[in-house]
């Protein structure tokens, strides 16, 4: 049976025009169907019509234009139709090629649902529909809007004869003995992408393969039930068109149970070799315990693989777990072979047009993963759910409330079994939060404000009318305790920013870290760095947790640099200051700090007309940080600069500092909050450029330079032992994984993704 429907299908947008397709039928069966057959499907003359790709890629202008003019090259000639028929023939091409979506088909989608889903004909064992199913075969959650009718009829009915391209069926024989079986999801000369029986993707690559046996045929088998079913079965995959964003506070997916996937178990105490989430473990504290390459052989580390993005200035940082790597690009997601950088899916969407800030740029700083999913925000701070093997969209919730200047840049945070994320748009006016939704079904569980509401505690910091779009912003990944249970996360400045007419007072929860319940979001403790700030001194720098003795005892310490100048130590367990230092030379907007930690505002910045004035300026910023329990250092990236007072100029000629500022790499001792050794960085100043650093087990710490080297040094004493010309300025983190026993380190570098290794 070649044809199940015996209605003409029509899109559901042709039918005022279903009397013009009628007649354009007539005239093909008397003026085409010679050459492209009289069932549509082509003869030894001409090609087929129907599910046919090239022609579906056309407009229905585009195809009268080309009933009109003919194709003289290939032998059609043109037909001097008058323009009714012109317009008829056009029509009913068009027509042959719609989506299943767009086609009253016959049947009941919703027995055919139950049927999909049923034990009886198995299809959900393979496939999966909206997170729902198996990955083993196809995700099949949007075959609606991909294929037409007759197509999807087709694949059901002799699947044999139509494989979807990376499902072919292959048997390897490896070099060690043993035989795999499974999908080629991927094939070159020297390397194969196969997702066996059970479902695990397997990276070989040509040193372990022996053979590689092509199997005809198909897993699937053809369809032996009856016409009604069929019927129903078909108008269920006829109206699959993908997830629908939902509003925040809905469930937006549904629940399954992942055959395989990193759980957060692995997330607390990842495998030697992991990098599993943004900073590589939980405690934002971006040191790795591999040491294979250390301060002896780091001479020898050379580039093995380049992945080139479209993005003019990548932020992300790369995750690895199971020999994948995960990273994205403005509004993309790509999963790699972490040995090759081959694309093994890549998930994209159209950039959001009307935003303003650093979301407006495309920036996305990376992924988090849990079980068999992967996690992203988009621009317009959606935050979506992938199925890790095949990078289908699971869920996606719309995160604000309201329309507000939000954008979000974040790499989610996995805790337990939850997805936190935060936005951006602090700059412009938004009501800052953090959110939390249940991992598995996108269903929305709490909301923390950064900016209270009238009534609520901090609310009395905002004496003014700005409140509800005060700012606060949460576009830098937290971290998080297990031992105690607690999340912490940095919020950056108030808004309006510089001018602060209307926002007398403290204005909180801005520039602090928020200590919060991750299960309900309730605040335990939190400290404002900078109250009632006006130099958009964010305080969205890593939370870096380290537990090790400081001051006579065992504690349980938080770590951070701010871009205020300062530098803290806190027992994060109360919040309490421990220490604190000036970490940059010149410090002149404030005298220091009190005895609770708040600056104490110099003379010549309170007698300054400009409010956005003093030195630092950006003393410190969002790249990653990194303590070293062996040396004890703390390492960051640090800028001297000011910013001028163009109305006053007693800051600004006390400050005797070049205005193109420098740039410095630093190590403090967090004993004695000094700077112990410092790495200068010439040349030009760019302040958006804040890669941040890599600390690892091998004494070493990797970071780059503005002028785009890419480099390793001592971790004792600084010293430079290797270096690698990208000529590219960096504005991403760098990272360190393990595969199959060797140790890799990678950074994004321009709109490449560049990873190094020994020899």
């Amino acid at each position: 049976m070649k044809h199940l429907l015996i209605v003409l299908v029509l899109p559901l947008a042709l039918f005022g025009q279903a009397a013009q397709v009628i007649e354009g039928k007539k005239i093909f069966a008397q003026s085409c169907a010679g050459c492209h057959g009289a069932d549509t499907y082509g003869t030894d003359r001409a090609p087929g019509l129907s599910g046919n790709r090239r022609v579906r890629a056309r407009t229905v202008e585009q195809l009268r234009n080309l009933v009109a003019h003919g194709v003289p090259a290939s032998g059609m000639p043109a037909f001097n139709f008058p323009p009714a028929q012109l317009d008829a023939i056009a029509l009913f091409v068009h027509s042959l090629n719609a989506a299943a979506s767009e086609t009253p088909v016959p049947g009941n989608p919703e027995t055919g649902k139950q049927i999909f889903f049923g034990s009886s004909e198995k299809c959900a064992s393979c496939h999966m529909v909206n997170g729902r199913g198996s990955d083993t075969g196809p995700d099949l959650s949007t075959v609606g809007r991909e294929m037409t009718v007759e197509e999807i009829e087709a694949v059901l009915l002799q699947p044999e004869a139509h494989i979807t391209p990376g499902y072919e069926l292959v048997t390897v024989s490896l070099k060690n003995g043993s035989k795999v079986e499974g999908f080629a999801r991927g094939e070159t000369n020297f390397d194969l992408q196969l997702q066996d029986s059970k479902g695990q993707l397997r990276l070989l690559h040509s040193d372990e393969i022996e053979s590689v046996r092509k199997r005809e045929g198909s897993l699937m088998p053809a369809w032996k039930g009856g016409p009604d079913q069929l019927q129903d079965l078909t108008a269920y995959l006829c109206s699959l068109t993908g997830v629908t964003a939902t509003e925040a506070n809905t469930a937006a997916g549904v629940s399954s149970t992942p055959r395989t996937g990193v759980d957060f178990e692995r997330l607390k105490n990842p495998r030697p070799g992991d990098w599993a989430t943004y900073n590589g473990n939980l405690q934002a504290n971006r040191y790795s315990e591999l040491g294979e390459i250390n301060k002896e052989n780091v001479g020898k580390l050379a580039l093995r693989w380049v992945l080139p993005i479209e993005h003019f200035g990548l932020e992300t940082t790369p995750i690895v777990a199971d020999g994948v790597m995960y990273v994205t690009g403005p509004n993309q997601a790509y999963a790699l072979d972490a040995l090759s950088g081959r694309v093994i899916w890549k998930y994209s969407r159209p950039r959001t047009q009307g935003l303003v800030g650093d979301a407006s740029l495309g920036t996305n700083r990376g992924m988090a993963i849990l079980k068999d999913k992967v996690f992203m925000v988009t621009d317009n701070a959606h935050l979506l759910a992938l199925n890790r093997m095949t990078g289908a969209l699971v869920w996606e919730n719309v995160m604000p409330e309201e329309p507000m200047k939000y954008g979000s840049t974040v790499s989610p945070l996995i805790v337990n079994d939850t997805v936190i994320a935060g936005v951006s748009g602090g700059d412009w006016g938004i009501r800052g939060f953090v959110v939390c939704y249940q991992a598995s079904t996108g269903e929305k569980l709490w909301r923390h404000w950064t900016i209270p509401d009238r009534g609520e505690p901090g609310s009395e910091t905002w004496q003014g009318k700005e409140l509800l779009a005060g700012g606060g912003s949460t576009w830098l990944t937290g971290s998080y305790d297990a031992e105690t249970d607690t999340l912490f996360w940095p919020t950056g400045n108030p808004w309006p920013d510089s001018d602060d007419r209307d926002r007398p007072g403290d204005n909180l929860y801005t520039n602090s870290i928020l200590a919060l319940d991750p299960k309900t979001g309730a605040l335990k403790w939190y400290f404002q760095f900078t109250p009632h700030d006006t130099n958009d001194r964010d305080a969205t720098e890593p939370p870096v947790l380290v537990d090790t003795e400081f001051q006579g005892q065992q504690r349980k310490l938080l770590l951070h640099a701010d871009r205020n100048g300062y530098f803290y130590v806190f027992d994060r367990v109360n919040g309490k200051l421990l220490l604190h230092s000036q970490f940059v030379r010149i410090m002149n907007w404030s005298s220091g700090l009190d005895d609770k930690g708040r600056p104490v505002l110099s003379a010549a910045f309170k007698a300054s007309h400009n409010r956005r004035t003093g030195c630092p300026d950006d003393a410190a910023n969002w790249g990653s940080t990194a303590f070293n329990p062996e040396t004890r250092l703390y390492y960051f990236e640090s800028l001297e600069q000011c910013q001028p007072d163009t109305l006053n100029g007693s800051l600004r000629t006390s400050a005797k500092l070049d205005e193109t500022g420098q740039k410095y790499v630093r190590a403090i001792n967090i004993d004695t909050g000094k700077v112990v050794w410092e790495n200068p960085q010439p040349g030009h100043v760019l302040l958006k450029t804040w890669p941040g650093v890599l600390g690892t087990a091998g004494g070493l710490v990797f970071y780059s330079e503005p002028d785009g080297y890419f480099v390793a040094v001592d971790a004792q004493t600084g010293r430079p032992l290797w270096h690698f010309a990208t000529n590219i300025t960096m504005k991403a983190s760098p990272m360190t994984f393990g595969v199959a026993g060797k140790q890799y380190v990678a950074i994004a570098a321009g709109s490449n993704i560049l990873c190094f290794g020994l020899p």
